[in-house]
């Protein structure tokens, strides 16, 4: 059967959600079922015509919010309540999402009167649309409203923690976090792969080391499916690399890589080694790493790639960096992104070949990138700007400086490496006006800080 068009199932679905009477459920139902039949919504729908079988609807609820109608998925859910179809755990959970998914403030408008409905109907006890609920506050910014709500579900489980949690770590609110943590065994759960993950990330942010060891340990001893899992493999990792421990990173993975077939590990765990490394100045590391990856067979992806050429330009390794850049294409079949060719002029200019990295950037610069833009990024500039301060080329740096400024008119960086220049050359005239103006767009360069944590 030939794939209908979005524009004709729109109207559609639009002209049988508006029908004044179930008397036509038959004649919908129908319909349904071949909406279904077609690649847009791939599922299995039930043809009834008694209205008072919820199931093909909650199916149509869940089609159309998972397939990028929520509009659509709510006049659903308006439909059945119209016409006393029973809703469920199911219909809500369904709607939630498909109302996460509305641009605000329809999103929270809906959203919130779904709440109350749900409310009024003591469906809220259902750690199902409890679950529901926070993930759509979490998903529409509204973290306190998610936590008030995980406060009233009576019989809370590790879904309904793990959704607030990840809603924290995603909000950066590290501490909020560590304290529902902290909270979990006073709940009488077990935290599972997904909790740890999160407070791993918890702990590379805010330096408590003494917790992702814990962490560590625990997964030790409940080693249980932990090895088939890349992703909370690579939270540990990459912990341990914001910490400054490679060497614990590297024994990780060392531990998971034993007994692997050749190309057995995820690229994602290899990524995370390479950061791990990168992020402590361990660069020479990285590559060799990257050497061992392709020998164990393992194909790079584009963000390793960038790792790897970050790591070639910062230990000032020129040959092996334009050969892994030419390989992306030539050997891989990956198409490099503006940070890869913004990488290549970083790693020219580091190694005193502004010459040349002037000319790649001419060469390149007219070549689109496949999005109605060019192949360079800001940094790609800087990169020049940042070479022109170090040798005086004002020539050069003033053209890297308004290219870049095309791009991000307000980036301070920019306009500090300019003025570095102005510097260095002499030209307190035009460092002055600079400054000035600076000063009259209110730029500020942001103040460093770290974070220590203190073991009585």
């Amino acid at each position: 059967m030939s794939r209908i068009p979005s524009k004709v199932l729109h109207s559609s679905v639009s002209r049988f959600l508006n029908w004044p009477s179930p008397s036509e459920l038959k004649t919908s139902v129908a319909l349904l079922a071949r909406l279904i039949r077609t690649n847009i919504l791939q599922s299995k729908l039930c043809s009834s015509a008694d209205g008072s079988i919820a199931l093909p609807w909650n199916a149509l609820l869940s089609a159309l919010s998972r397939n990028g109608f929520p509009s659509i998925s709510l006049r659903v859910l308006s439909f059945m309540h119209r016409h006393c179809i029973p809703l469920d755990s199911y219909s809500w959970c369904s709607s939630l999402a498909a109302a996460a998914a509305l641009l605000p403030p329809d999103s929270a408008n809906l959203g919130g009167k779904i709440h109350a409905y749900v409310s009024k109907s003591g469906e809220t006890a259902s750690i199902f649309v409890g679950g529901a609920l926070i993930g759509f506050y979490v998903r529409t910014d509204r973290i306190q409203d998610a936590h008030n709500v995980f406060d009233d579900i009576p019989a809370r489980n590790i879904v309904c923690l793990n959704a607030l949690l990840n809603g924290y770590v995603g909000k950066k609110l590290w501490m909020e976090g560590l304290s529902l943590f902290r909270t979990i065994h006073k709940l009488t759960m077990e935290p599972d792969c997904v909790t740890i993950s999160a407070v791993l990330k918890i702990c590379a942010e805010v330096s408590a080391i003494g917790l992702g060891k814990e962490c560590h340990a625990r997964l030790v001893r409940n080693a249980g499916g932990m090895e088939k899992d890349s992703f909370l493999l690579s939270s540990l990792v990459e912990m341990y690399g914001k910490l400054g421990l490679a060497g614990n990173a590297r024994l990780v993975f060392d531990t998971w890589k034993q007994g692997t077939e050749k190309g057995g590990i995820d690229v994602v765990l290899w990524t995370s080694l390479l950061n791990s490394y990168g992020r402590n100045g361990q660069f020479d590391d990285v590559i060799l790493t990257f050497e061992e990856m392709i020998l164990h067979g393992t194909k790079p992806d584009e963000i390793l790639m960038l790792v790897v050429l970050s790591a070639c330009a910062r230990s000032g390794n020129v040959i092996k960096g334009l050969f892994f850049f030419e390989s992306m294409m030539n050997v891989y079949g990956l198409v490099p992104t503006r940070e890869h060719y913004s990488c290549v002029v970083d790693m020219l200019c580091r190694a005193g070949e502004l010459e040349k990295a002037w000319n790649f950037v001419n060469q390149m610069a007219l070549e689109d990138d496949g999005k109605g833009g060019t192949l360079f990024d800001v940094s790609a500039w800087g990169a020049i700007l940042s070479a022109c301060s170090a040798s005086g080329e004002v020539k050069v740096g003033k053209v890297a400086f308004e290219r870049a400024m095309e791009m991000y008119p307000d980036n301070i960086g920019i306009h500090m490496e300019l003025s570095k220049l102005y510097a260095r050359v002499g030209m307190w005239d035009d460092h002055t006006e600079l400054r000035k103006l600076m000063w009259t767009k209110g730029m500020k360069k942001d103040a460093g800080c770290s974070r220590l944590e203190i073991v009585n």
